[in-house]
């Protein structure tokens, strides 16, 4: 019987945990089709995540494993940790809450033994439940970096998948430490399919995504995989840059035909060096985000910092 090692990554997560390995073993039960290895990632969490994790361990040891970082390194890393640590024949990644639903398991697994793919992702049809704003600007984010990256992205699709060992290594040999898993998966090829479900609210507990997380991870996923905005502020540099050239040669003739002409038009002087001036700060702000990203990468710290692991 082949071994299904599962990563499920574990920020302040208490509530979940119990119920969300409770699911899995009832699933386990009534399918038989083959063995779980979990590792649970306890990424820094300030609540009880960490002893029950290592209650869950001691009473399961043959099955349960976890990995305590020695801070919040964010779900990337945890990710990253996880796929370094299993051992199983596929590789599946899970959120802890329950809104990947644990019962598409086997029927990814099925599609898997048919050796027709090299993963089975999920992708939500839908985004009911979700909060309005975020949703339209996930959306949005797909149509983005679809439009902008030469890696395409499934729209809705989740981290919830099962893979190959095969694509695990692969995944496994990019060490880069700014990561973005959905690209990573893209990038690295493999036959993929993806399963739709519909969306499902959390099984307890609070997300600890908002706003500004998703928008961070958002722009991360952009820089990493797509030149298109270094672009887009050498195209706009050129097009003021042309722009101010033909202008001041309109503004010499002018002087020559006219030499006693009025100066006038300040608002719409001062208009234009503000736009320009705003473009200006945009670009170097582009720019910025990509230098930052290097900065990062030259150091070659650790992705993570292992506190603790059974």
């Amino acid at each position: 019987m082949k071994t299904i090692s599962i990563i499920v990554p574990c920020f302040n997560e208490e509530e979940t945990i119990n119920i969300y390995y409770d699911a899995m073993t009832k699933l386990k039960e009534e399918t038989n089709k083959f063995k779980i290895e979990y590792w649970f990632i306890d990424d820094g969490s300030k609540d009880r995540t960490y002893s029950i994790l290592k209650d869950l361990q001691k009473n399961h040891s043959d099955e349960v494993h976890f990995i305590s970082f020695s801070r919040n390194f964010g779900k990337e890393a945890a990710l990253y940790a996880g796929l370094n640590a299993v051992t199983g024949d596929y590789t599946a990644v899970m959120d802890v809450d329950l809104q990947d639903p644990p019962e598409m398991l086997p029927e990814m697994f099925d599609l898997l033994e048919k050796n027709e793919y090299d993963c089975v992702g999920t992708a939500r049809m839908d985004r009911e439940g979700e909060n309005k704003i975020i949703s339209f600007f996930s959306e949005g984010f797909y149509k983005v970096i679809n439009k902008m990256s030469q890696t395409k992205i499934i729209p809705g699709a989740r981290d919830y998948r099962l893979m190959t060992r095969q694509m695990v290594e692969a995944i496994k040999s990019m060490t880069e430490y700014n990561r973005f898993s959905k690209g990573i998966f893209s990038w690295v090829g493999f036959k993929t399919k993806y399963l739709p479900y519909k969306n499902r609210e959390r099984s307890a507990g609070t997300t600890s995504w908002n706003f500004w997380k998703l928008l961070k991870y958002a722009i991360t996923g952009i820089v990493d995989f797509s030149e298109g905005p270094l672009m887009f502020a050498t195209w706009m540099g050129t097009i003021f840059s042309i722009t101010s050239i033909v202008a001041i040669i309109g503004i010499i003739i002018r002087k020559f035909i006219n030499p006693l002409s009025s100066v006038n038009g300040w608002a719409s002087l001062v208009s234009i060096v503000l736009l320009i001036g705003g473009i200006q700060l945009l670009s170097i702000g582009i720019l910025g985000e990509y230098i930052g990203k290097i900065f990062l990468e030259v150091k070659k710290r650790p992705i993570y910092i292992v506190k603790d692991k059974k």
